[in-house]
């Protein structure tokens, strides 16, 4: 199970952020544009993470994956699963729609206390299946990020085309890592 410190530190981190001044409002950014036409049933399913800005509630991880599940009270239960240490790391959560339309979420891995997740690109996939092929996810305050595939690995090429559009979003690359995936 994941240790309780790590998430006891992602709550902490998620009530400082809310208190702090934000990257938006440092930068005098409107918040970021998110994808509209949203399809929370192509976002079902299984995810690996790409890269994230380095936060830490996931110190240490390699081999994440994302999994999301559509409850029939119209939440979405969260499984989020990485190896830390040589050991598997679980946490559990729930997210639920704030402007489902607009791929604005809101997650929660702890009782009551909620964080933004807002989706800000999509890849399209022409298959029979039309599954979204990637996705990037940030908080209004940019001060996350995630990219997360469908399958493990993502063409660096493509990464790249990502950030020349999170760039014009006020998204930079500079604390970009990548996660080691098998």
């Amino acid at each position: 199970m994941m240790k309780k410190h790590a998430l006891a530190g992602a709550v902490v981190l998620c009530g400082l952020s809310a208190c702090a001044q934000t990257t938006t409002e440092r930068l005098g950014l409107e918040p970021p544009v998110t994808v509209g036409d949203f399809d929370l049933e192509r976002y079902d399913g299984t995810w690996f993470e790409i890269g994230n800005y380095p936060n830490t509630f996931q110190q240490g991880c390699a081999g994440t994956t994302a999994s999301y599940t559509i409850r029939e009270n119209g939440e979405v239960g969260v499984l989020n699963t990485c190896t830390s240490n040589g050991s598997p790391n679980i946490a559990e959560g729930v997210a639920r729609a704030v402007d489902l339309e607009n791929g604005k979420l809101e997650v929660s891995f702890f009782g009551p206390f909620f964080g933004a997740y807002w989706i800000v690109e999509l890849g399209e996939d022409d298959g029979p299946e039309g599954d979204y092929t990637h996705a990037v996810v940030t908080s209004p305050s940019r001060d996350f990020l995630w990219i997360l595939s469908r399958t493990p690995q993502l063409d660096e090429a493509l990464v790249d085309e990502i950030f020349v559009r999170l760039d014009a979003q006020g998204i930079d690359r500079e604390r970009f890592v990548f996660t080691p995936q098998p």
